[in-house]
């Protein structure tokens, strides 16, 4: 047996467990780093240094012991319910890991999620304990009492202000610290609580409720285990090839199973973890933080490399052109070395390639890699797929970005690309102990310990997603090659049918534009029962005002900029170099500019950033029809 499957098929009952042998073996190491907001002023800028903190393993215990003994202070027991509805941050990881030894299950709830969403998850779970962010999160608690009678106590972790309508709706609000000193009295009167509510807890026992985003109607909660989650550690250990010595950059929202899991990994291999959810602030903490590892979705690495390109397109001249210069040779470099080394083994390439790429890397490659803080040797995508052509950059430039696949019933990963044999275009093979098979109807097959236990309440909708063998399935479109590399080619429910009985899969084509359009933000292709392809398209503001002013716009506002025929123009050229690689049935043959950008408090965007396509169709119908209008519809 390799150490790979003996640290899987022996790893520890729970997360919990795993946390409590990693304080033992390494109580000095180096646990989290994180910001210390407490010293920012009114009049600090964004691109000001922050002065950050440190815990280490013994020091997080500490924490972590007197946030579980508080919760039981507070009469929390085996599998109840305590929500978190926060950003990420250094005090989302300390509830939940209190949360889970105290033998209690984690609820997530996303800051970003409305009031009404909020109730419906704190009284769909009977969470009794919400850990809230500030009094924003505060104020939803409020307004969420009368649905959740059972909910008691609210934990802030930023001081809320007046919480007179929490104690008029019989809400107790405490302080994080305040709950961690109720902790250290229990502690006083029964030393051994944590130990032994760790030891209590059952492998198959619920762990924690995440509630998917979903695309439509009301989210589902997905009952994920303590072996799920405990799976994890080992299995990203080696899907990733994570050890002691990393460190990650963790700014993913923990309320999606994504950045959840990233915390298994980490207590498994102890490597120093980096908090900060601020998305605003990667570029100002790569190079701060200088990690090893970082996971995002793919829309990040969408933005990265736009920005790139639109800093060198506005410096102009020999910059821009050495820039896409550089960015070429980048992706061939990558593409041959690839393919070699799927053909023979040797990741090689051709004298000439190898040169220029030297060259291509001493001008630009390497202040890219500078930019991520110089040590960033991988980093992983996951949630949705990446455009190729982006992929090949990143990898090109140093900086390989190596795609997974999961969702949230599968407790997150399933497969991986491995740093050393990725394969673009797939989310690479199964992590130990889970299989893959792909259906009659190509929709892709799950099995393995991560799998879900079904969803909270809804038996038919558990019953739907799961066989009797435990196969989950997923609701994807998928191919597996002859080496086990898994292509996901689109969402079921998201092929369409043209009017002339042609299968679409818009996934691919909205890849496709985004690889070569650095302006766009988000693309919805359109033409279910229609005889052509359309698009509904969004542009980032950041990257399209510099280019408006450059081009005499600069006196007018967003919405109107995207107005005008230049910006059409301009959208245009992109639109038909992406038609021409594309099946004359897959052509969009027009498409519309909206005012503004998708977004979650419209609806439009899951707070994971997926589109919402429903939402958008009938949000932009006039705008839809009006593409359509005076063609016939066969």
């Amino acid at each position: 047996m390799s150490s790979v499957q003996s640290s899987i098929e022996n790893r520890p009952p729970s997360v919990a467990h795993s946390f409590l042998n990693r304080v033992k073996a390494t109580p000095e190491r180096e646990a989290y780093r994180y910001p210390d907001l407490s010293a920012r002023t009114d009049t600090d800028t964004d691109t000001e240094p922050e002065q950050w903190c440190s815990l280490t393993w013994a020091q997080t215990a500490q924490r972590v012991t007197a946030v579980a003994a508080g919760l039981m202070a507070l009469g929390i027991r085996s599998e109840d319910r305590v929500a978190i509805a926060s950003a990420t941050r250094v005090e989302w990881i300390l509830a939940d890991l209190g949360t889970l030894c105290a033998g209690a299950a984690t609820t997530t709830v996303y800051p970003s999620t409305n009031a009404d969403e909020t109730a419906f998850i704190l009284a769909d779970s009977g969470s009794r304990v919400l850990f809230a962010e500030d009094a924003v999160q505060l104020a939803k608690a409020v307004r969420a009492k009368d649905r959740s009678p059972g909910l008691t106590h609210v934990v802030v972790f930023d001081a809320p202000g007046d919480d007179s309508a929490a104690a008029a709706a019989g809400l107790t609000v405490l302080t994080l610290a305040e709950l961690e000193e109720r902790g250290r009295r229990h502690l006083e009167e029964n030393p051994d609580a944590v130990e032994r509510a760790v030891a209590a807890i059952d492998r198959d026992g619920l762990a924690t409720l995440v509630y998917t985003s979903g695309t439509t109607g009301r989210p589902k909660g997905v009952r994920l285990s303590h072996d799920g989650l405990a799976y994890q550690g080992p299995a990203q250990a080696e899907g990733v090839r994570m050890g002691p010595d990393d460190v990650q950059y963790l700014w993913l929202p923990l309320a999606h199973v994504f950045g959840k899991t990233l915390i298994s990994g980490q207590v498994h291999t102890g490597h120093v973890m980096a908090v900060d959810g601020r998305v605003e602030r990667i570029v100002h903490n790569l190079p701060v933080i200088r990690p090893t590892l970082m996971a995002a979705v793919p829309r990040i690495f969408e933005k990265v490399y736009n920005g790139i390109a639109g800093r060198a397109r506005a410096d102009g001249g020999v910059k821009y052109r050495i820039f896409l210069w550089a960015a070429e040779v980048a992706r061939a470099y990558a593409r041959t070395t690839e393919a070699n080394r799927v053909a023979t083994g040797r990741a090689v390439a051709p004298l000439s390639l190898r040169l220029r790429h030297a060259l291509a890397d001493r001008l630009v490659h390497a202040r890219i890699r500078a930019a991520f803080g110089g040590r960033l040797s991988r980093t992983v995508s996951g949630s949705a797929a990446l455009a190729p052509e982006i992929a090949h950059f990143f990898a090109g430039v140093g900086v390989p970005v190596l795609e997974g696949y999961g969702l949230t019933e599968t407790t997150g990963p399933v497969t991986v690309n491995r740093e050393h044999g990725q394969r673009t275009g797939t989310v690479g093979t199964a992590l130990p102990g889970c299989d893959i098979r792909i259906a009659d109807d190509g929709e892709v097959l799950l099995r393995g310990p991560g799998v879900m236990h079904g969803y909270h309440h809804l038996p038919d909708r558990t019953s739907e997603a799961l066989d009797a063998d435990g196969w989950f399935r997923t609701g994807d479109i998928g191919e597996l090659d002859g080496d086990g590399f898994l292509r996901i080619t689109d969402r079921k429910k998201d092929l369409f049918k043209t009017s002339g009985g042609k299968y679409i899969a818009p996934s691919e084509i909205e890849a496709g534009f985004k690889a070569i359009c650095p302006f766009v933000s988000n693309v919805l292709v359109i033409g279910a029962g229609r005889n052509y392809c359309t698009a509904l398209i969004t542009l980032d503001e950041a990257l399209l005002m510099p280019w408006a002013a450059r081009h005499g716009l600069s006196d007018r506002p967003y919405a109107d900029v995207v107005a005008t025929p230049e910006v059409r123009h301009l959208v245009d050229g992109f639109v038909q170099r992406l038609n021409g690689d594309l099946q004359r049935w897959q052509t969009i043959k027009k498409f519309t500019l909206l005012p503004r950008d998708l977004d979650v408090e419209h609806g439009e965007l899951t707070p994971s950033l997926k589109v919402r396509r429903p939402v958008v169709e009938r949000t932009y119908a006039a705008e839809v029809d009006e593409m359509y209008r005076g063609t016939r519809e066969s």
